[in-house]
């Protein structure tokens, strides 16, 4: 994945109306007007998120004959879910070594008090 799609990804993921239509999607393809059901905002506004979402390959829409379904990508979100992947042992290593030196201290604090 590159870094750009990666930005990408991230970018539409930081609102939660997008977020919220992602999991939509994710029980199986819907309109515009299904999706936008649910929020108390315009059609025109829930349009502005679709389009964040497409750019970001997150979504696709389609077209048969007057309905045109919007259906979630998978792809950018697996490759985001990989990257945090990749960083979330060296973090996790991290706080377990910080843990370690935690409980050290607080060892040595308490003999120093008995």
């Amino acid at each position: 994945m590159t870094s750009d799609q990666l930005s990408s990804t991230f970018a539409a993921l930081a609102d939660p109306t997008r977020r919220a239509i992602l999991v939509r999607l994710a029980a199986g393809q819907a309109t515009v007007n299904e999706l936008a059901e649910p929020f108390d905002m315009s059609l025109q506004a829930i349009s502005k998120h679709l389009k964040v979402l497409e750019r970001a390959g997150l979504i696709t829409r389609g077209r048969d004959a007057q309905w045109r379904p919007c259906r979630l990508e998978t792809a950018p979100l697996e490759g985001a879910s990989e990257w945090i992947e990749r960083y979330k042992e060296s973090w996790r290593d991290r706080f377990d070594r910080l843990d370690q030196e935690i409980q050290k201290i607080k060892r040595k604090k308490e003999e120093e008090e008995q």
